[in-house]
This record gives structure tokens, C-alpha cells and sequence, in this order.
């Protein structure tokens, strides 16, 4: 047989994958294009279960088999299912293309009946919003890993089938290019991956293109974070819409998408709230043992994660309350429920965090969830949830909805850790529980990110907002997105509306990407409230998203795309044979291999080592809940210096201690100011509450101390 000098290459008929992306502004079109070729002397059904971003509007399908090219058609899911299976059954070509049915972000796609060495060609497309990060810059992810979903115990219908091999194993390879246009000129484009260097296509920089580099190991997700001047300018685009279709309808009217993405006044940004109720959710699954990257193997996700929660229970404010709860298969939380933020119960969670490992086995985060929003609210502290995790789970629609239902009650951010989580459960969470969602890969540094999103909980949000329309005579609006509710500093906020008119005029934008967008809006509104509608209402839901789906030609969890070779005029003859197309994984202790091409042993779980203590952790984990720092050998050492010489140049005041930290800081660890400034913040308040005399010969004394050169008003005192 063929089979005995077949590489394992040879038995993946996919061999490369060549990405395309286009932005414009804010919005991004990827078309992918994956190459086919049967090695085998046998028919194959190629089955290919792969990540995309959980926002996505897939809006094309297509392939091309020699000559012949044929584009698929969205159909009712079942009803494109049957085709395909007949089509085989019949010995014809069959292309199918549908979404998984525990996330909105895996999809899977089958090649069907392609016959002993034949090639084919399939073109994926669709179109997604780029998220606005706290630093202002544009994340595109091309997801290239996909780590196993872990399945609730008792979830419904069937768990997510794929096959997983480790990156190095990868069978194919990966092109990617992008090109970036803007109104406004591009600052800079920054990505995790080795990247070929900016190539700008005119003088006032609104245009580049950047390549991947060569060589790409399929390690981790491929990531964009593109930079524009002026981002925070408002903007609309009008979109005409498509000729063919019926005016009046969703494809056939033209559509606006308005972007607001405002910047506060730097005095209102000063103004943090003394006052909320913060609960801290923490994944201690097995996948949490594994290295943040692999430049750091040392630093592992529960490590990062309990020096972040360092940060965040020095950086809360007094007066407030706070709880921990931490999952796997089961929950815990440190206190009944949430405390009054105090020295006793601030200690009391740091020595249950020290302790925290990455031993609760699975990823229930379900039951956490309903517990903590069982909980009563505090009147007058309205409660922030921040839930870290590396998004492994199967239930992601079940997450969401409750996240949703309990929107109400409580803002949620959300925090990606590690290649392959989920984008559909992390942004999913943050957009239905109107917080801000945060990815940290590669090399990031999770203390940054996750401290900006507290900053982000504890500024003033506008609320009461109302939209009004400024139109032409002739012109009326119908808004199509769900109704903003809040908007807050680093937030973009986007209104979809349609537009009818009595004039015809000349409108831009001609691949109707702004229709597409419009219409993945409307469809992920409809089958979340499917989800929570009576069984009657259900079927009139369902019906809604499959006509929209049909009509602007996007996907749902209701259709699929469909495409059959009826050109060909000779059936393929031959058994079918099933091969699984596999997708890269990052490993972690917890997971083995679930490929079925080779029999490959389980990854090693011995411990790695502990990390030496970062010198701002330790001098934050000597600060007092009140911020203020005490004046011992800790701190002296922690300075570099001797208790006698710290209290040789003390000057009499109780707010020496607080400002040496604070000049030690400033003076030499400006680089990581994210990670300290909230909590410095607070030192500086204590400070000034203190009406303590001679401050400012502190300053100088401590400048002098510290070989450093810090003003008083830097310090904030």
C-alpha cells in the first residue's frame, strides 16, 4: 500500500496557508487562502477544526479545483449538512463550512471526496472591528493556536473534536502580509512575531505594508498592534448599499458605522473613585501551571497571576470591598463574602494568595460565577469583576450569557492568558458585561495590562447617553446595534444604524464590509436572545438569524456555507478516507496530545523554578493598606541601604518612609510606572492627609539618600 512510505506530512493534505489582510482604519478584512493536495491513492475527506477571532463576520467561501471555481452559498445549517453528506454519498466534490457549536471563535471545515493527486484551492474571508487597547493602539489577532476546550461535567451537546499537535510538528506552512490605511498618518506597527521591517507606500504615512518573517513556528497567535496619530478623532463611514437587493432591507439600504472613541479631560481623569465592590475570579486549572513564554519558562501563568493580585490589593482604595474566588473543577473563596478593604483583610488575602498553585484540575467557571453573582450588592460600591484565565473552556456560550443577564449589576474585565485563549469567552465577557478586555501573549507582562483595566474601574464612566441624529432632509436612521450604556477613557464605542433615502447619493466603501459588520451585529444580538427565549419564541429567533444570515451572505450558528461540485461530470469512486487536519497547541502540564497520527509521550510536569522576587513587588509588598510605608530594616534593605543610614539622614517627620519608596520608584523604576502608579497614588494621599511638616526637606533628604534628583510635584505630595 501507498500508506507504508507516506511521511506524516504526506497524510495531512493540507500544505500551506497564505493570509491576506487588509485594514482600514479600524476595520479588518483577512482572506485566507489553504492549499489541498491528496498524496494518497485513495479519496479523502479532510476535516480541518481551526480558531478565529469570536467577532469575525465570515462572509466568504469559495473553491477552486483545477479550472472549475465554485463560491458556496449560506444555508440553514442542517439543510447544508444533508447536501454535503448527499453530495459524497453520490460520489460528487463537497465544501463545507459551519461554526462549532460551543463557540462562536472554532469553526470547521471539510473538504469532501478530493480524489488521488488532485489539488484544490479554498478561500476563506471575513471581516472584524480591531479592538482598541488601553495604550490606544489597534489588536488584530490571527488566531494559529487552539488549545483543547475543557468540557464542563453535565454541558450539553457534544464536545469540540480537535486534533491538536504540538507547534513543531505542524505539517504546513504560513504566509502572512497586511496592508494598513488610515485618514490618519500610522505611527507604528508592533507584533509579537518576527516581523519584516514597516514599508510606508507614501509620504504623509497613512498607508504600509509589514510581512511576516520567515519561518514561522506556529508557537503562538499572530498579532498586529497598530498605532495611528489622532486615534481618539470620531469618525463615520457611509457604506451604499448593494443594488441587487431589495431597498429597504438590511443589504439593499445604505449603512453607517460611527466610531466614538472619546478622551477625557486630564482633571476628570485624576478623579478615582473611593468607593466599589471588586472581586477577584482566578483560574488555578492545571493548564495555569505552564510558562507565560518562551523566553521567561520560569515565570508561569498562577506565578504572574499572584504577583498581579499583589498589585491589585496594594493599589485598592480604602473603603471599598473586595473578594477572591479561584476555580478549576471546583471553586474557593478567601472570604464568605466580599470585606471591607482593610490592613487585617488585605494580610489575611495575601497569605491565601502566596499560597494559590495551579492544582483545581479543569476549567468550571460557570459555578464561580453564578455564587458570585448570587451575592447580594453593597448599596452605594458598585461591583467590578476581573476574571483571569487562559480561556480553555467548552461552555463559552453558557459564560457569556450569565455575564449578559447579570450586566446590569457589575462590570466585567476580562484577561487572556496565554496563546490560544479564547477570543470569543474574553471579549464575549468584557463586551456583554461592559468592561474591557485584555490579551496577554508572548512576551507581555500581565501586571501592566491588568493594573491599566483597574484604572479603567476606578475613572469615571459617562452613563445616561442618548444618540441623536443630525441627518439630511430626506434621510432617517434606524440603529441596528445594541444601545451603549456606558463609555469610559480607552473605550471605542460603535453605533451601526440604517439609513433610508429619498435621494440616491455618492457614498464610498464598495465591498459592503460595513453591511457584513452591521449584520454580524444583529445576528450575535438575535441568537443570544434565542438562547434565553421560551421554546415558541425560540423558533421565531431562529428563523430571524437564518434569514439575515442568508441575506447579507454571513455566517451564524444557524447556517453554514455550502458548496458542491455538480461540474465536474465524473463522480470520485473509492472508500472515503477521514483525514484530521491538526492545529498547533501550546502545551501545559495538564493537556496531552489528542492527535491520532503519532503516538507521542506526555509533556514533563516537574516544577520549575521559582522566579527571584521582581524589587517592586518587594517593595509593594511592604506597603500598608492605608499606603503608607514603615520605617524598618525591610524597607532599608529593600533600598540598598542600612537601617543606620536610613535613620542617620531622617528628618522628623512620619512620612519619611512613604517618601523614600516613593522617590525610589520615580527615581528608578519609571519604566514599569503602569504597574505602581495607582498604588504610589495612594501613598501620596496618605501623605498629604498627614499635614506632617517637613516634607519637603524629606524630599531633599531622600534624594540625597538615594543618589536621585525627584521633585516634590512629581511625587504628587
Amino acid at each position: 500500500m501507498v500508506h507504508s512510505c507516506l511521511s506524516f506530512a504526506d497524510l495531512v493534505p493540507l500544505k500551506s496557508i497564505d493570509a491576506q489582510l487588509e485594514v482600514k482604519d479600524h476595520v479588518a478584512t483577512l482572506v485566507s487562502t489553504l492549499n489541498y493536495e491528496n498524496k494518497e491513492d485513495k479519496p479523502l475527506e479532510a476535516v480541518f477544526v481551526f480558531p478565529l477571532p469570536g467577532d469575525a463576520a465570515v462572509c466568504h467561501f469559495s473553491a477552486q479545483i483545477g479550472e472549475t471555481h465554485i463560491v458556496a452559498e449560506v444555508k440553514e445549517k442542517q439543510q447544508a449538512q444533508e447536501e454535503y453528506d448527499d453530495a459524497l454519498s453520490s460520489g460528487q466534490q463537497a465544501f463545507l463550512l459551519e461554526e462549532s457549536e460551543q463557540s462562536p471563535d472554532i469553526f470547521s471545515l471539510k473538504v469532501g471526496r478530493l480524489p488521488p493527486g488532485e489539488s484544490a484551492s479554498i478561500r476563506l474571508e471575513y471581516v472584524t472591528e480591531l479592538a482598541v487597547q488601553a495604550d490606544d493602539g489597534l489588536r488584530f489577532c490571527l488566531p494559529a493556536v487552539l488549545n483543547p476546550r475543557y468540557q464542563s461535567q453535565g454541558s450539553e451537546g457534544p464536545s469540540v473534536q480537535v486534533t491538536s499537535v504540538p507547534a513543531s510538528l505542524v505539517p504546513y506552512s504560513l504566509s502572512f502580509s497586511a496592508q494598513v490605511s488610515s485618514p490618519r498618518p500610522i505611527s507604528k506597527i508592533e507584533s509579537s512575531c518576527s516581523l519584516e521591517p514597516l514599508q510606508y507606500l507614501n509620504a504623509d504615512q497613512t498607508q504600509a505594508t509589514i510581512k511576516l518573517g520567515g519561518g514561522h513556528k506556529f508557537d503562538r497567535d499572530i498579532e498586529l498592534l497598530i498605532y495611528y496619530k489622532d486615534a481618539h478623532q470620531p469618525s463615520a463611514v457611509v457604506e451604499a448599499g448593494q443594488a441587487s437587493a431589495k431597498p429597504g432591507s438590511l443589504m439593499g439600504d445604505p449603512v453607517v458605522m460611527v466610531s466614538l472613541y472619546p478622551e477625557f479631560p486630564q482633571s476628570v481623569m485624576s478623579s478615582l473613585a473611593t468607593c466599589g465592590e471588586f472581586v477577584f475570579l482566578m483560574d488555578r486549572s492545571g493548564s495555569m501551571g505552564c510558562s507565560m513564554n518562551n523566553s521567561t519558562p520560569q515565570e508561569t501563568r498562577i506565578s504572574s497571576a499572584r504577583d498581579t493580585l499583589l498589585l491589585l490589593l496594594k493599589s485598592l482604595p480604602m473603603g471599598c470591598y473586595f473578594n477572591i474566588y479561584s476555580f478549576g473543577s471546583s471553586f474557593e473563596h478567601i472570604f464568605p463574602k466580599s470585606v471591607e478593604y482593610s490592613e487585617k483583610t488585605m494580610k489575611e488575602a495575601l497569605e491565601e494568595v502566596e499560597k494559590m498553585e495551579s492544582n483545581l484540575g479543569g476549567t468550571e467557571i460557570l459555578q464561580p460565577l453564578k455564587h458570585i453573582y448570587s451575592q447580594a450588592c453593597i448599596p452605594k460600591h458598585p461591583r467590578q469583576l476581573f476574571v483571569f484565565t487562559d480561556g480553555e473552556v467548552g461552555n463559552t456560550k453558557e459564560v457569556t450569557d450569565l455575564v449578559k443577564k447579570n450586566a446590569d449589576s457589575h462590570r466585567c474585565f476580562s484577561f487572556g492568558i496565554g496563546e490560544g485563549a479564547s477570543s470569543a469567552l474574553i471579549n464575549g465577557m468584557a463586551k456583554d458585561g461592559g468592561g474591557h478586555a485584555q490579551f496577554i501573549t508572548g512576551a507581555d507582562r500581565m501586571q501592566p495590562k491588568v493594573m491599566q483595566s483597574l484604572r479603567f474601574a476606578l475613572q469615571p464612566a459617562v452613563e445616561d447617553i442618548s444618540v441623536s441624529w443630525d441627518l439630511p432632509k430626506g434621510v432617517s436612521a434606524t440603529v441596528l446595534s445594541q444601545p451603549i450604556t456606558a463609555i469610559f477613557q480607552g473605550q471605542r464605542s460603535l453605533i451601526y444604524a440604517q439609513l433610508t433615502l429619498q435621494v440616491v447619493t455618492s457614498l464610498c466603501f464598495l465591498k459592503l464590509t460595513v453591511h457584513r459588520l452591521a449584520a454580524r451585529t444583529m445576528i450575535r444580538s438575535l441568537e443570544s436572545e434565542e438562547r434565553t427565549q421560551s421554546e415558541q419564541n425560540d423558533e421565531e429567533m431562529k428563523k430571524r438569524v437564518v434569514e439575515l444570515s442568508v441575506q447579507s451572505g454571513v455566517s451564524s450558528f444557524f447556517t453554514a456555507f455550502i458548496a458542491v461540485n455538480k461540474d465536474s461530470g465524473e463522480s470520485v469512486e473509492g472508500p472515503l478516507v477521514r483525514r484530521n487536519i491538526p492545529t498547533p497547541f501550546f502545551p501545559s502540564d495538564s493537556f496531552h496530545f489528542t492527535g491520532s497520527w503519532l503516538d507521542m509521550p506526555a509533556l514533563s510536569a516537574a516544577e520549575p523554578p521559582q522566579p527571584r522576587k521582581d524589587p517592586v513587588l518587594q517593595l509593594v509588598s511592604l506597603q500598608k493598606a492605608s499606603g503608607c510605608w514603615m520605617l524598618d530594616a525591610n524597607l532599608a534593605a529593600m533600598l540598598g541601604k542600612t537601617s543606620e543610614q536610613v535613620e542617620k539622614a531622617k528628618p522628623p517627620s512620619v512620612v519619611w518612609a512613604s517618601i523614600l519608596a516613593l522617590i525610589w520608584l520615580h527615581g528608578f523604576k519609571m519604566d514599569v510606572m503602569e504597574e505602581w502608579e495607582l498604588l504610589s497614588m495612594k501613598a501620596a494621599s496618605w501623605i498629604k492627609a498627614q499635614n506632617a511638616p517637613h516634607v519637603s526637606e524629606c524630599v531633599e533628604a531622600g534624594n540625597t539618600l538615594l543618589g536621585c534628583a525627584v521633585k516634590k510635584e512629581a511625587l504628587g505630595i
